[in-house]
């Protein structure tokens, strides 16, 4: 196993011993003991709140629990880890002073009390405390990289090169090392040498580092080299062709922004802040994102400004649902930068998510205005309106969008899928057909568009062989999806093959239990097979689910009077099929 990956894993571990994984309330004293009462009293709120992803609630109650017990080592991680993840970096110092005299260890209070010594200038005692760890976990990466910064900021480049030496030939670590490498060297003036090793990160990365092509991208514009930096910007676009965090790098060269070529990294804290992101980066891809807050938050306590980490924490905020976070963090990024634009949009969709739609479409209808050459808040405001089935004024802004691309390409194919959703809902089923059609032009074979033509087709009894291919081609790409999986039992009902329809629906509602259209169909295949008391309980419970209005209409006359014979099967054909 990658040892990145592994460290990945026993990182994420060490947030989630204080979190979800850990459940045993305390047993601290005897059930009779008043003490017992008041601290249970505020473990388990604090608990339940913590399992409610509700970090503020989290830190109140264990810091009421700590009062009482104030020894508890798990107690002191808890509310330590806590007050991190919540952004309140200057509660957490004397938490995370208090458990690294008790588990010295500890990678992520160690590392807490190294980033507020680098942030006082004090290197020699972020030296100490990260020599004193072993090299185990996330202190192979974070040991390293503090060690050869600080070395550096204290000694020069050969001395920080040395410290750096351990994350050469590791597995999965050597852009790492390659990227640090180049910042040493271009902070020292060795520019040539810089560029040898941000051209390798970017070699190793396939293009795709948005960060390697900012930060080479931007030395070459600094050294008056235009054609070199565009070109380290369109590779980055060659590999991620949907990226806005370009945008205003491109438009800086070409002239048509007044905005100065930033610098990305100042100083040895800079650097440590972006071994931090790159950490950041690596656990949230591996699903630790929890752990990854905790680093994110700790980079930014370094370095308050940094607007790609800011970018990140806010995105980690939004995958824990806490959506109000997610937007102060976004509200902090600088105007100029290239991710205040994306995170605007992000704004709001999290002001939709808190229920405050009308305020999301207000804001978005002001972006539509303010940037007249931009398709994406459109895209924004209609992927809103979709899910709140305005159809009209979603099929609106998607024509909107449309009309500001121009000339739509295959990466497009998105944008036709779901304004073909909204037009075939919007009962514009020539239109919709067309977008469907179209995006299988783009991106053949796509399951998601695969599903709904097929689907579709099969409703309205059209090009039903077709179809039915159409819908086992998705459901081959995409076996675990229920909804692709009960369009295929549904078209060999419609087909009038009962007996095959039975194991795919059935199939489907192991998939999605919760579904009660998917419920309703196997029902209506056990009675086409004769199994009656399975179909009226297949219909009760997909009543219990809560179905729409026709939905439930439909199922309570089948269960009244049961079905009637099916109808002659009947097959036509389109030009569009």
């Amino acid at each position: 196993m990658n040892r990145l990956v592994l460290a990945v894993r026993t990182s994420t571990a060490i947030v989630l011993a204080a979190g979800v994984i850990a459940v045993a309330a305390p047993a601290a004293t005897r059930a009779d003991s008043p003490q017992s009462v008041s601290l249970s009293g505020s473990y388990l709120p604090g608990y339940v709140a913590q399992k409610r992803r509700d970090l503020a609630a989290a830190i109140k109650h264990f810091g009421d629990a700590l009062k009482l017990d104030g020894d508890r080592p798990d107690l002191i991680r808890r509310a330590f880890l806590f007050s991190v993840m919540d952004g309140q970096i200057e509660a957490a110092m004397p938490l995370a002073e208090r458990y690294a005299k008790i588990e010295k260890q500890s990678p992520i209070a160690t590392l807490a009390l190294t980033v507020a010594d680098i942030k006082k200038g004090d290197w020699k005692k972020a030296t100490a405390r990260m020599k004193a760890l072993d090299d185990s976990g996330l202190n192979a990466f974070t040991k390293p990289i503090i060690l050869a910064w600080a070395a550096f900021s204290q000694d020069g480049l050969e001395k920080g090169l040395e410290a750096l030496k351990p994350l050469k030939d590791v597995g999965g670590t050597r852009a790492m090392h390659d990227l640090h490498a180049g910042l040493m060297h271009e902070l020292s003036g060795d520019l040539a040498g810089a560029e040898k090793y941000y051209l390798g990160v970017v070699e190793d990365e396939s293009g795709a580092s948005l960060r390697a092509a900012r930060i080479l991208g931007t030395m070459y514009e600094r050294q008056g080299k235009a054609d070199e930096a565009k070109a380290a910007f369109e590779l980055y676009l060659q590999a991620q062709p949907n990226s806005q965090f370009v945008d205003t790098d491109l438009a800086r060269l070409a002239g048509e922004s007044e905005l100065e070529t930033p610098t990305l990294i100042r100083d040895a804290k800079d650097g440590i802040a972006e071994g931090l992101f790159g950490l950041t980066s690596s656990l949230n891809r591996q699903g630790g994102n929890e752990t990854a807050l905790v680093l994110g938050r700790l980079a930014l306590a370094l370095r308050p400004e940094f607007p790609i980490m800011r970018y990140m924490v806010g995105g980690m905020l939004e995958q824990l649902e806490r959506y109000e976070d997610a937007n102060e963090v976004y509200l902090e990024l600088a105007k100029s930068s290239p991710f205040t634009p994306a995170a605007r949009l992000r704004i709001a969709q999290n002001l939709n998510e808190l229920g405050k739609t009308d305020e999301a479409v207000k804001m978005l209808k002001e972006l539509v205005e303010r940037r007249k050459e931009d398709s994406r808040p459109l895209v924004t405001l209609a992927e809103i309106q979709r899910r709140h089935e305005r159809w009209d004024e979603a099929i609106a802004a998607y024509d909107g969008a449309v009309e500001r691309i121009g000339t739509l390409e295959p990466r497009h194919w998105q944008l036709l899928y779901t304004r073909g959703i909204a037009l075939e809902r919007a009962k514009k089923w020539d239109r919709a057909e067309a977008d469907f059609l179209k995006a299988l032009e783009f991106k053949a074979n796509q399951p998601l568009v695969l599903n709904y033509l097929g689907y579709s087709w099969i409703e309205m009894g059209k090009n039903m062989d077709q179809a039915l291919e159409m819908i086992k081609t998705a459901v081959a790409k995409r076996p675990h999806d229920g909804y692709i999986t009960d369009s295929l039992g549904w078209v060999y009902y419609k087909l009038g093959r009962y007996k095959e329809a039975v194991p795919e629906l059935e199939r489907a509602v192991e998939l999605r239990p919760e579904d009660p259209i998917i419920n309703d169909h196997l029902g209506d295949a056990y009675w086409r097979v004769g199994r009656r008391l399975e179909a009226t309980f297949q219909w009760r419970h997909s009543l219990s689910l809560n179905p729409d209005e026709e939905t439930r209409a439909s199922i309570e006359k089948k269960l009244e009077s049961g079905m009637e014979a099916p109808e002659p099967i009947t097959k036509t054909t389109t030009d569009g099929g």
